[in-house]
């Protein structure tokens, strides 16, 4: 998309040039069959520096190339107005050139609340001084709780406090839908259970879907754009996406195991290979089945939680389901996982992820 975006530029930059050219003489120009006043002229170079600046400021990541972009799109719609006959065509470029710099600046609006969210649920997190996880800290735990803490390599290791993950996988919106893949980052603070959750969907030939996912004291929020600007999902602050938030956090904390030993999670063991887990946030609780392997690792995860946040949303069985392990920082998680909506017309699985990288505190 950047490259196509630059070419489109400095193609758009060099027809500007031509009717320079033309108004000055300096070439025959066959093109252009309407004469070229100089001072209109001049005006044609103005718009070719103007979008070669914009290029260059683009490249550079400068945020106010799209005010030098948007000024030369204004000149050049002028000048082909003036010149309707023998230009109108560029105006699909203008527009193009518009639509890519208006997702630009909603994405910058995006990435800028974000990071203020992120940094919101990091703050005031004690990193000095952490204490060690031993063994008498899991005694309390079921029996295959105990297992998972011990195999997963937490013992002997820093509490951890906050954690930073980043992801790769597929995604799709509906079954049967086309999937779609995506990379993400999350935050998360696990000593007052919260995250932040940004991704990047690939959603169709150079246009991208982003989304945020959030939990913070209690209350999910959820927010998808088509290309930074269009909003798909806009959805917050309601008992049910507030459950789904808290159900994901639940399931996540898989990939950091000494979270299990805060006392905003009870443990009730079911059988030899599962327990239930149940997370209380400023007085609301989710509850939901974690599974294990006879050595101790997480099979999978099991919650009832709402399909949807809206109005007529029902609860319905969403399963996780680890396929492998790997080691991160000296610690064993699940590094590839699938998550399905047990549904009634028949399983809808939505999500294929894999984490590709790990900061613990």
């Amino acid at each position: 998309m950047k490259f196509v975006f630059v070419f489109i530029l400095l193609l758009h930059a060099g027809i500007h040039f031509i009717g320079f050219v033309k108004a000055f003489q300096l070439a025959e120009i066959h093109q252009l069959t309407q004469s070229i006043s100089k001072p209109l002229g001049i005006l044609w170079l103005v718009a070719t520096l103007m979008f070669l600046f914009s290029v260059v400021l683009f490249l550079v990541k400068k945020d106010w190339w799209l005010v030098i972009t948007l000024i030369s799109v204004i000149i050049s719609q002028f000048l082909i107005i003036v010149y309707w006959k023998d230009t109108k065509v560029g105006t699909i470029a203008n527009i193009l050139i518009l639509f890519v710099g208006l997702s630009a600046y909603g994405n910058f609006k995006f990435n800028t609340i974000v990071q203020k969210e992120s940094e919101q649920i990091l703050q005031n997190i004690p990193f000095e001084n952490l204490s060690k996880v031993s063994e008498n800290d899991i005694a309390q735990l079921p029996e295959i709780v105990q297992k998972w803490m011990k195999i997963s390599g937490v013992i002997g290791k820093e509490q951890v406090v906050a954690v930073c993950i980043k992801q790769i996988g597929n995604m799709r919106t509906k079954p049967g839908g086309k999937w779609l893949s995506f990379e993400a980052s999350q935050s998360f603070n696990l000593q007052k259970p919260a995250f932040v959750w940004v991704t990047k969907v690939d959603a169709m030939p150079l246009i991208k879907m982003v989304g945020r996912d959030k939990l913070y004291k209690g209350e999910g929020e959820m927010l998808i754009k088509l290309a930074s600007l269009i909003p798909v999902v806009n959805e917050g602050k309601n008992s049910k996406i507030n459950q789904g938030a808290m159900i994901r956090f639940l399931a996540e904390t898989c990939w950091f195991p000494s979270a299990a030993l805060n006392s905003y999670i009870s443990w009730e063991a079911i059988d030899s290979n599962s327990a239930r887990a149940t997370l209380t946030i400023e007085g609301k609780s989710v509850s939901g089945v974690f599974s294990f392997s006879d050595q101790g690792n997480i099979v999978s995860f099991e919650a009832n939680r709402y399909y949807g946040g809206e109005n007529d949303s029902k609860l319905e069985k969403w399963l996780v389901k680890n396929n492998s392990y790997k080691t991160f920082n000296g610690i064993i998680i699940p590094n590839k996982s699938s998550v399905t909506w047990k549904l009634k017309n028949g399983d809808f699985k939505w999500l294929e992820l894999e984490i590709i990288d790990v900061r613990y505190n």
